[in-house]
């Protein structure tokens, strides 16, 4: 028998569309379901200025399909050289949405990223006065400090601190990946906030590593214990509004994933929304699928929930392509590893 859900066009709270042919290639994917997207700036060279920012969005759009709707929401890399003036003009025009914070060297393209957080406090004591939003990528780098500890360490020893130093400033803990992360969101006032991924709801650890390595699962934060994954399914499913999607869908080529040293990354854009139905219908959380995907990012950020709506409908299971053509080569989009069979709606 045929299920129906009829939900406001959702959005996208943490997309990386890479640049130049990935871009012309991996876009309509996000934009055939997704009505806006925040765009990761960790390009090389990253995106670090507003004029930087205006180019990236120009060549976002001169790539979308002319018979495609999709408004690419930008961010700004931080570094210690980032200009207070120059944020706050970008954020007051309507250019720039927020200001992605990476550890140096935490994941792809990071190397540009913050060592010294004393050198961005008055870029952050800024972006809180004028309500910009920080989008945290939560992990210390410290070669002492266990891969799977990285966010609990990141909360306690840069997050809190930041929050308590700069009092009014808007966070995103992005891709949040464990217990403490959800417990800390919801320790927390509604000033902060936290994306979830779509992979992060499904997968556990021992995807990427029992039974061979799998590269096509392997992503930064990288997977936790399943009681993590549990804590995540918890938030998402569970109506709070501190929680949003944010998918992380990171295309990479096959050779850089399929290599003695693969990148970070899972590209989630094109099966999103059959993967969380699936996950929220499991759960009898499908009368918050809504929340999830089309309200709660909105409503952080300040903006109105799109007035479009998608249907999504159950049915024979859905046949999703394993890969993405592109013409920088083939992307391996996320299997969850179940059958999917709600759809949206064309």
């Amino acid at each position: 028998m045929t299920q129906r859900l009829t939900i406001r066009r959702p959005d996208d709270w943490h997309l990386h569309l890479r640049d130049g042919a990935m871009l012309a290639g991996v876009l309509p994917e996000t934009a055939r379901d997704f009505a806006r997207a925040i765009i990761m700036p960790n390009l090389v060279p990253p995106v670090v200025t507003a004029r930087d920012a205006a180019d990236y969005r120009a060549r976002i759009l001169a790539a979308l399909p002319e018979d495609m709707a999709f408004t690419p929401l930008m961010t700004l890399y931080l570094t210690e050289e980032t200009d207070p003036n120059d944020v706050a003009a970008a954020h007051a025009s309507g250019l720039v949405s927020a200001v992605k914070l990476y550890p140096a060297g935490a994941t792809t393209n990071s190397a540009s990223g913050v060592t010294d957080f004393d050198k961005v406090r008055s870029v952050l004591e800024r972006m809180a006065e004028i309500g910009c939003p920080l989008c945290v990528h939560g992990e210390v780098t410290d070669p002492e400090v266990d891969i799977f500890d990285r966010e609990a360490v990141f909360i306690d020893r840069v997050l809190d601190p930041i929050r308590r130093a700069v009092p009014g400033l808007r966070v995103v803990m992005e891709h949040v990946t464990t217990a403490d992360g959800v417990d800390y969101v919801r320790a927390n006032a509604a000033d902060l906030g936290a994306t979830i991924t779509t992979h992060h709801l499904i997968i556990t650890r021992n995807h990427i590593l029992v039974g061979g390595i799998k590269p096509h699962y392997y992503c930064l934060p990288v997977a936790k214990r399943a009681r993590h994954r549990d804590a995540l399914v918890a938030a998402a499913t569970s109506g709070d509004a501190r929680f949003f999607l944010g998918t992380d869908s990171a295309p990479h080529s096959d050779p850089t994933k399929e290599s003695a040293c693969g990148c970070a990354g899972i590209f989630s854009a094109t099966n999103t929304l059959s993967c969380l139905a699936e996950v929220f219908e499991r759960e009898g959380a499908l009368d918050r699928l809504e929340a999830f995907v089309s309200l709660n990012g909105p409503a952080f950020y300040g903006l109105p929930p799109n007035a479009e709506r998608i249907t999504l409908v159950k049915g024979a299971p859905v046949a999703y392509p394993p890969k993405i053509e592109t013409g920088a080569g083939p992307v391996t989009l996320f299997d969850p590893g179940f059958p999917l069979h709600w759809r949206v709606e064309r």
